[in-house]
């Protein structure tokens, strides 16, 4: 049988209740007749149509149903006692008793549903409050996150702009020696280049493209990076060392995990001391996912920026646009998976990206 698509209205729920109060009043009349008792145990029904009553009605209508039980309790010890011929006393002080308890039941009921519905109205205004209070926070976020954004990229814009109008209109001057002209020319180009690199970064970052993830092989990814990154490791004497997976793969998009471990390995070589080393190695989580890990041997995070190294824009570098590591979060994320920092303590800073696993049935291209 099918599941009712909606939930009964108002009207629909009092008709049930009041057929439901109706069907089981006249279900114990019936029930009595048959029996023929002054005393018969089916008048213990009655109780269904009051706690239905008092669940679903008003309290005047749930004490008009206590009543109507009430009087049926009685007129069945009347009508009991006038075909037989007495006046049976104590049954009318039972009936009386009876009547007094389907009363406060009734009432007692009635007063605890009342209270509870009161306290859902309540909990859900709450929760109406509560989820107006999350969107306002939501949006006050958003606006903050926008503000600093845009205050991050006016100051990265900023400065090479003001570089290269200096050095243009120094260069302009008719003074100048044609060296010191052709040096003022080269700090523009060099600014202009800067320029063009944080608009790409910041593309990047605001706009990343949907990853074409297919099995790869890790090996070969962090085989390719540490080729790619070897150079400037021996330009500041620092070794790269990259350690066998044993065959992992992952379902991701190498030239696009490339480009984030391109990032994350640079900026461990210039973390580390001359002579020191960059470790590359790959593992598998017990949630069959995958990692890939860049350890360095250089001085830990200090804590006043560990909060922040994901945030766009912000970086410690003299010349550093601040936004490779948050681009390099934004690609583990778009793979499914994460980037965070994993270690940070003297002689050891560590990142761990994580992916989903590759196809048990799918081969690395």
């Amino acid at each position: 049988m099918a599941a009712r698509a909606t939930p009964l209205g108002l009207t629909s729920m009092m008709l049930l209740s009041w057929a439901s109060i109706c069907f089981n009043i006249l279900l114990a009349i019936l029930l009595g007749g048959v029996t023929n008792r002054e005393d018969t145990q089916y008048f213990v029904i009655m109780v269904v149509p009051i706690l239905v009553a008092a669940f679903r009605l008003t309290l005047p209508s749930t004490l008009a149903v206590v009543a109507v039980v009430d009087c049926i309790n009685f007129f069945w010890v009347w009508h009991y006692a006038k075909h037989q011929l007495r006046t049976p006393v104590n049954e009318y002080i039972e009936a009386g008793t009876v009547s007094l308890i389907y009363t406060v039941v009734g009432v007692l009921v009635w007063l605890l549903v009342n209270h509870l519905h009161q306290k859902e109205t309540q909990l859900s205004a709450s929760l109406v409050d509560l989820e107006r209070a999350k969107e306002r926070l939501l949006q006050e976020e958003r606006l903050a996150a926008v503000g600093r954004l845009a205050s991050g990229i006016a100051h990265e814009i900023r400065n090479p702009v003001s570089a290269i109008v200096s050095a243009l209109s120094t260069g302009r001057g008719g003074e100048l020696a044609a060296s010191e002209r052709e040096e003022m020319f080269e700090i523009a180009a060099k600014e202009s280049r800067r320029l063009e690199r944080l608009t790409t970064d910041f593309l990047a970052y605001a706009r990343p493209r949907s990853p074409q993830k297919a099995p790869s092989s890790l090996d070969d990814t962090l085989g390719y990076v540490a080729d790619a990154c070897r150079p400037r490791g021996n330009e500041r004497g620092v070794t790269i060392h990259v350690h066998s997976s044993g065959g992992l793969v992952a379902e991701i998009d190498a030239s696009y995990v490339q480009q984030a471990l391109v990032d994350l390995v640079m900026n461990a070589v210039e973390a580390s001391s001359p002579e020191g080393r960059v470790d590359l190695r790959t593992g598998a989580n017990s949630d069959g996912s995958v990692r890939i890990e860049v350890e360095n041997a250089g001085p830990s995070i200090p804590p006043a920026s560990v909060a922040r190294i994901f945030e766009p824009f912000f970086t410690t570098k003299a010349r550093g646009t601040g936004l490779g590591l948050a681009i390099a979060r934004n690609i583990a994320r778009a793979h499914g998976g994460d980037l965070v920092l994993s270690a940070n303590e003297p002689g050891r800073v560590c990142f761990t990206l994580t992916f989903p696993p590759a196809q048990e049935d799918s081969h690395p291209t």
